[in-house]
């Protein structure tokens, strides 16, 4: 097979181990930064101000609001606070919720970020941020808002909870499932792909048998580590898209909703991604259906299988489809209304993934009924 791609690295510096904690100060060395603001969300002060003692005089004020898909407003009211207590740089302790508010303050005053991950979001290895508006999720990238250095301690994520370790592993597989089909898919992220998902479906189940189990911690963050930078390299396809829209529209939990949709968008794309598909099996210990084999492994680790149970009412399948047709985008098989109207629907009910959702509704006819009637009431107007 003959190849053809290109490979930028992005310029990060890790480290990861136990007790790395301790070399923070280094790594602030590294950056020369000497005043930062310690971020965290509410649910995390405790850990972020144990951060902040650890750095001492270096922290300059503990900001524990980050939220849920980086709302504007708390954006706008954590870059105040940075620049009035004259930050020279951000360490943010937690998840997506609080490296994204890092990202939103970096991508406004150019601060530099210091991540500190407590789950397995990935966020930090990417420079995608992201911003909610008025129930809208805009996303962008920009290597400002790349953290300048992360810190992998293992210790920090023992007491992430056990659902939420399970969902959050499962955010993090979804990166690497897409980055395995993305057009600018290169053979190191492949194999950085393939790995991460191999030790993230190795580790979750341990965590489920025993949360403090250090070896399935240090391979779950191992995983989340490589699914992440393949999202930093790699093109988000129809499985973000998705999840974009329920969470910046529906407010949907980030991490439980990749759970539930990541089986349902990898089932229908994997007709059109053979290679991808392979190296999932393999990942996967031979699973002839990735897609189904994920879905299943959800149910086994009693994570949440239906977006009903996140919240969202049936009533809203409509105008997430539109939305996420609304607008192009690459992904490896062409998609139609009908395709996520379909795919959405069986999330919302909790079904086993298919390759074709829009026929599976098309087979149904109280669905076909309804479709039949909202084609009649287009035609009307």
């Amino acid at each position: 097979m003959t190849h053809e791609f290109v490979y930028e690295a992005l310029p990060m510096r890790v480290r990861f181990g136990a007790d790395a904690l301790a070399a923070l100060p280094e790594e602030l060395d590294q950056i020369g930064l000497n005043r930062v603001v310690v971020l965290c969300s509410p649910e995390q002060s405790d850990t972020g101000q144990r951060v902040a003692d650890a750095l001492g005089d270096r922290s300059v004020g503990l900001l524990a609001e980050a939220a849920m898909h980086v709302p504007s407003e708390v954006a706008q009211w954590a870059s105040e606070e940075a620049s009035r207590l004259g930050a020279d740089g951000c360490v943010a302790v937690g998840g997506g919720s609080a490296i994204g508010l890092g990202k939103a303050i970096a991508l406004k005053h150019g601060l530099p970020i210091v991540a500190i991950p407590t789950t397995y979001a990935g966020s930090e290895m990417t420079p995608v941020w992201g911003l909610t508006t008025d129930g809208r999720k805009e996303t962008g990238r920009d290597r400002r808002v790349l953290p300048r250095s992360v810190v992998y301690d293992p210790q920090f994520s023992t007491t992430l909870p056990v659902p939420m370790s399970v969902t959050s592993g499962i955010n993090a597989i979804a990166h690497a499932v897409e980055a395995l089909y993305a057009p600018d898919a290169t053979p190191i992220i492949s194999l950085m792909a393939e790995d991460g998902v191999r030790a993230l479906t190795t580790a979750l189940p341990a965590i489920v048998r025993d949360s403090a189990d250090p070896e399935a911690r240090s391979d779950a963050l191992y995983g989340s580590w490589l699914c992440g930078a393949c999202l930093g390299a790699a093109t988000m396809s129809l499985h973000h898209k998705l999840c974009h829209a329920l969470g910046g529209s529906l407010n949907l939990p980030h991490a439980q909703t990749h759970t539930v949709v990541l089986p349902h968008a990898l089932a229908f794309n994997q007709p059109a991604t053979p290679v991808a598909a392979a190296a999932l099996s393999r990942a996967l210990g031979g699973a002839t259906d990735p897609a189904l084999r994920l879905w299943e492994l959800a149910g086994e680790l009693d994570a949440p299988r239906s977006l009903a149970e996140l919240g969202m009412a049936e009533d809203d399948i409509d105008r997430i489809a539109e939305e996420v047709t609304s607008r192009s985008y690459g992904n490896p098989r062409p998609i139609t209304y009908g395709d996520v109207r379909g795919l959405l629907h069986r999330a919302w009910v909790g079904d086993r993934p298919v390759a074709n959702p829009a026929k599976d509704l098309e087979d149904s006819p109280q669905i076909a009924a309804r479709m039949a009637s909202d084609t009649d009431m287009t035609r009307e107007s």
